[in-house]
């Protein structure tokens, strides 16, 4: 109940979900209370125009992705922890397994394997079955990696965990059974700093690994580089809007994880 409460009530904080509120306020209240009617339409369009605008959404991103960079160079550990989130089941049309927007975790997680940067790979995930269902994502992961030559004999699968909180407990047995002390943890860089406070929490000795970061320095200084791009940027865009969303939905469940404890 509560990974579907999770799921379900973040909704009604994220942007289009208020918008989407606010609009229905709108029409049940526009014949009979018009003032009101006109607040909800005006915080409805407030809230899209407001977080759909490159220079906000970003400085959101950045504010969570810049907390940690990869180490350079970066130190070798005994094991890869990769989490879930890189894929999408391999249901027709799709010919297999694809890559989702964070499957940079999957590629990066191969790259420190081959830069002999640890012996094996833990791929932690399981798979939703009201979101989509399929193989669980660790499967999905292992299918990705052994297609591009990686040995299935350096690969361990973590399929039961559906959140970040049982993928840093499950992660944790099997490093315990394994004699494993120190992991790099592969993640998204948004993703990154709730993950590693809930491993070390866990009594992992974690060294942070993030990938797939959405904003760098060049995108940044692109934002105002001419007063065109600066006007520019404060248009209303969909990509801009799941930004910071995301962003929201790290800082939203940042918080609730720390009321349960799990920070």
């Amino acid at each position: 109940m509560f990974l579907y409460l999770s799921k379900l009530l973040p909704l009604f904080f994220y942007p289009l979900g208020l918008a989407c509120v606010s609009l229905v306020v709108a029409l049940v209240t526009l014949w009979k209370r018009p003032r009101i009617a006109t607040i909800a339409i005006t915080v409805a369009l407030t809230l899209l125009l407001f977080c759909s605008n490159a220079w906000l959404a970003k400085s959101m991103v950045r504010s969570l992705e810049w907390q940690n960079f990869p180490p350079a160079p970066m130190p070798s550990a005994e094991a890869i922890v990769v989490l879930g989130g890189a894929t999408k089941s391999g249901f027709p049309p799709r010919p297999t397994v694809d890559l989702s927007e964070s499957g940079d975790r999957v590629i990066y997680a191969a790259q420190l394997y081959r830069q002999k940067k640890a012996p094996i790979i833990i791929l932690s995930g399981g798979r939703i079955d009201w979101r989509g269902g399929g193989s669980p994502e660790s499967a999905d992961m292992a299918n990705v990696l052994t297609s591009i030559g990686i040995p299935s004999e350096a690969i361990v699968q973590e399929p039961d965990s559906l959140n970040t909180y049982q993928n840093a407990i499950n992660v944790r047995k099997i490093l315990e059974s394994r004699g494993i002390r120190q992991v790099l943890l592969v993640t998204s860089a948004m993703h990154m700093p709730r993950s590693l406070k809930i491993f070390q929490r866990q009594g992992i000795n974690v060294i942070a690994a993030p990938t797939d970061f959405l904003v760098s320095q060049g995108e940044l200084q692109e934002l105002g580089s001419t007063p065109k791009a600066a006007i520019l940027n404060l248009l209303p865009d969909t990509e801009n809007l799941h930004q910071f969303t995301t962003a929201l939905k790290e800082y939203i469940g940042t918080f609730v994880y720390r009321l349960r404890g799990w920070l």
